[in-house]
């Protein structure tokens, strides 16, 4: 069969890798995909972009595509899957109005409230004096949404409260996020370490994938201006059993039973980004309506079940019958940049070392990157993720590092310290 992936990050890449290991799959189409797309086997890139809606359907027509699976969230809000249903396609996403779950955060905060679903405290406003009024009646830190998808930017934690204010001014008064901001999310800070739950949703029936954790931040020790992601690992310590029982039994079941309950089939990946308490428990930060990134990356070099299988069982009721099969080791991944990100950066460096790597337990998924005749060159700000995997997090990093540090272009830059809250607990020999 034939698998069309939609979107060009390093998301899609993993997607891409991992469908075209499947005895079911013949070909993985990928639009517009990356260079390291184009370059796997059984995989071809086809230029259409993620939000030719059209195209994509005209497309998925053309070559027979069998499943289609959405990467990005901007297509899932603009309603690519409503469209693909009502061409009789399967599509492996939530709909438009399940997809609100990431593409406004009044819907989620609302929706968490209404069904009794931890998470901070919060208001949600579309006027700056009101905005301000509430700011000022809050302790702080506060953290501070833009209310739409910014592309993981649209979040400020807010320390002062002339930065509170500053923030609100550059969001509600001087569009900073354009029509994502025209509402603002205005949450009490939480306190504790954060973690990735994805799970595998039909309707009511779930599966819970491999816990991740990712760095968010583009400057070691977690400072500086957030980024859609600088790096991540798999499983988190932080994520022990118990944890997982509770985030099952008060967070993931009771989402997915809550949009049941409000006329909202939910199909897809859903990712909860939680905030973890020793004492109070997991509580919801956010939602994403697909697989993290870069998230997936790492947890898929450590799947083993067939994630062609996996996603067509939630088409036919079968779900909660597959078996997922995981690698034991850990899978570190860090995200190399372009100079500049999450701010303005240039485009069209050549990269170099690609070629210089050969460990079988690493593997490189490839993001802002394009074909410039024989040389691969720098298309987006996130460029590569080097993913590695050994027996333990330290392991898994220094083997990260060692390939990281074969590959340069102009400008390049990383985080150096991927992992280390994970590390700290290995060398301090905690039972987690």
């Amino acid at each position: 069969m034939k698998i069309l992936v939609v979107g060009g990050g390093g998301r899609e890449h993993a997607l891409a890798w991992k469908f075209a290991q499947s005895p079911l799959t013949s070909e993985v189409l990928v639009a517009p995909g990356n260079a390291g797309t184009a370059r796997e086997p059984k995989t071809r890139n086809v230029p259409i972009a993620t939000d030719d809606l059209e195209g994509l359907l005209e497309l998925a027509k053309s070559e027979r595509v069998e499943l289609t699976v959405v990467g990005p969230e901007q297509p899932l809000a603009a309603g690519l899957v409503d469209y693909f249903e009502e061409a009789g396609l399967k599509c492996f996403g939530p709909r438009a109005a399940e997809a609100r779950l990431e593409s406004s955060k009044t819907f989620t905060k609302e929706f968490l409230k209404r069904h009794d679903i931890p998470t901070a405290t919060y208001g949600s406003f579309d006027d700056l004096d009101a905005a301000m009024a509430y700011v000022r009646s809050q302790p702080l830190p506060v953290v501070i949404k833009a209310d739409g998808l910014a592309a993981g930017k649209g979040v400020v934690i807010a320390e002062t409260l002339p930065e509170a204010e500053d923030t609100l001014r550059n969001i509600l008064e001087r569009n900073a996020f354009g029509d994502a901001g025209s509402k603002v999310v205005v949450e009490e800070f939480l306190r504790g370490e954060e973690a990735s739950f994805i799970a595998m949703v039909d309707d009511t029936r779930i599966i819970p994938l491999a816990s991740s954790q990712d760095h968010k931040t583009r400057d070691e020790g977690d400072r500086g201006p957030n980024t859609g992601g600088m790096g991540a690992y798999t499983p988190a310590p932080v994520m022990t059993q118990r944890v997982h029982e509770q985030v099952m039994r008060e967070i993931m079941l009771p989402t997915v039973a809550g949009m049941h309950a409000d006329g909202m089939a939910y199909r897809g990946f859903l990712y909860a980004g939680l905030m973890i308490d020793a004492q109070t428990g997991a509580k919801v930060l956010e939602f994403n309506c697909r697989f993290g990134d870069p998230e997936t990356q790492p947890v898929l070099a450590r799947l083993r079940s067939d994630l062609v299988e996996l996603c067509l069982s939630t088409f036919d009721g079968s779900l909660e019958t597959v078996e997922v099969d995981w690698d034991p080791r850990v899978a570190l991944g860090v995200v190399m940049a372009s100079g500049g990100y999450p701010g303005s950066y240039n485009k069209g460096a050549k990269i170099t070392g690609l070629e210089d790597i050969f460990d079988e337990d690493t593997k490189i998924f490839h993001a802002g990157t394009k074909l410039d005749s024989e040389d691969i060159v720098t298309s987006g700000g996130r460029v590569l993720c080097v993913v590695s995997l050994d027996k333990n997090v330290s392991d898994a990093a220094n083997r990260a590092y060692t390939t990281v540090g074969k590959i340069s272009w102009e400008g390049a830059f990383y985080r150096g310290d991927i992992g280390y809250r994970a590390i700290e607990r290995e060398c301090a020999g905690d039972d987690v």
